[in-house]
Order: structure tokens, then sequence, then C-alpha cells
């Protein structure tokens, strides 16, 4: 069985950066190849795709989606060109708890290619991206994704956000996180860590989870992940806070064999 990821991107300058992050990245695509075996394909969950509903895409040839605003001009040119997976599209809409339809109108974001570049920059697995469902509140998110479990027996279910994303109060020429920035996604990864899913989904309830978590839908993959993986180990990377109000902070999440 496939373990499952949460990943930060950050921001979308993140794809051309050459960094320990991105290196550690790059780390754990490996890792997955040689402890695993290569996914079949992915199942991704970026924050930059949210439907009300949920959807898949269902297409042989998904396309490259640029939805960058007024970034440095050589972002527009990284290509991440990969394949999909019918079957797996179909697998995904045969879970008939999820009600999954079919919608090719979006493509590979950068929530997804922005990590992928760095994971897997062979670009040789196909990639399915699933929606996030604005019409779920974190507990639907993460019982959404107990019902998304059985597909890791041959597919890597990546998850794409940030615990902490507040572009409002985002210094770009700061390579430290406030202390709002640092308390709640220290709280956070302490209850992924122990696998105290109930806390992680209750995160309204911290203090700083307004600064934190100004909008849901980059913390939603988390809770998808969550489900995907219930009470099984959880190895934390890229334990960073930046710019002040983005963190970085990732997990790979394994089967405990």
């Amino acid at each position: 069985m496939m373990p499952v990821l949460f990943v930060s991107h950050g921001t979308p300058d993140f794809a051309k950066e050459d960094s320990e992050l991105t290196k550690k990245l790059n780390d754990i695509g490996n890792k997955i190849i040689e402890k695993y075996g290569k996914p079949k394909a992915i199942l991704m969950l970026s924050s930059h795709w949210t439907t009300v509903g949920n959807y898949v895409q269902e297409t042989e040839y998904p396309d490259q989606i640029f939805d960058i605003y007024g970034m440095p001009e050589e972002l527009y040119h990284i290509s991440y060109s990969v394949l999909g997976d019918l079957e797996l599209s179909k697998k995904v809409k045969a879970i008939q708890k999820l009600k999954v339809k079919t919608d090719n109108s979006w493509g590979i974001d950068h929530g997804a290619w922005a990590v992928l570049v760095h994971m897997f920059p062979k670009k040789d697995i196909p990639v399915v991206q699933l929606s996030i469902n604005e019409l779920y509140n974190p507990k639907d998110c993460y019982e959404a994704g107990k019902l998304l479990k059985e597909l890791r027996e041959e597919y890597l279910i990546i998850g794409s956000g940030s615990v902490v994303h507040n572009l409002r109060l985002t210094d770009w020429s700061s390579d430290k996180g406030t202390g709002e920035c640092i308390a709640f996604d220290n709280y956070i990864m302490e209850a992924v860590r122990t696998r105290n899913d109930e806390e992680v989904i209750a995160f309204d309830n911290n203090p700083n989870s307004k600064y934190a978590v100004p909008t849901t839908e980059h913390l939603m993959p988390l809770l998808y992940c969550l489900g995907a993986s219930v009470d099984e180990k959880v190895e934390v990377f890229n334990n960073v806070q930046t710019k002040n109000a983005i963190s970085m902070t990732s997990y790979l999440i394994g089967n405990n064999e």
C-alpha cells in the first residue's frame, strides 16, 4: 500500500527554487519509489481547485494550468506535462458516497506542478486531480479521505496546500514566520504527529486559527490525507515557516509496515 503525502507548496516561485526544502522533496520522491515502487498514478488534491461538489479529471492528456499572476516570467516556462490515468478517474467516480462527476475544464495547476517538478522530475507518473469540495466542512473532508484509502493499493495520494497561508500578511522579504504562524504550525504538527486527528479537525478552536487560516482551502487537503491514513505513522519534513505567514511543513504518512 502506498503512503499518503501532504506537501506545502508555499508560493508559486517554489517551483523554481533550489534549496534544502526542494532537495528534501526530491529525497521523499526517491524514497517512495525505492520503498513502495513507482506509483501507478498520483491522485492530487490541490488547494487551487475548489468546486461546489466533487469533481475529477478524466482525460488522458490533462492541461498544465498556469494559475499564477504577477510572477517572474521564468515560472510560465516551467513544463510539467504528464499523462492522466483514465482507470484511476473511473475508480474515483466508482466511490458512490462521494458522487464524483467529471470536469476537464481545469488541469494540473501550480499546487500540483510546483511540488511534483521537484519530487518526480522525470514526469513519468500520470496525475489525476480531484477537487476540494467547497461545501465540505473539515470533518466532511476527513470522512471523504477515508473513502479514498482503498485507492492506495496502487496509487499515491498527495494533498498540496499549506497549514499556514495568509497572503494578506505575507512579507516577501522575510525568511521567517511570525509568532502566530509558528504557534499554529506547531499546534497542527503536534496533533498530526501524535495522530490526534480530532484536534486538526477542530483547528478553528485554536486562538491563532484566524491568522493562520483566513480561508480554509489550503488546509483542507491535509484533512483528506489524514482521513485516508487513520492511525498511521507520520514523518514530518520541511518544518519551516517563511514570509511571515506561510508554513512549508509537510507530512509523509506511512502504512506502518
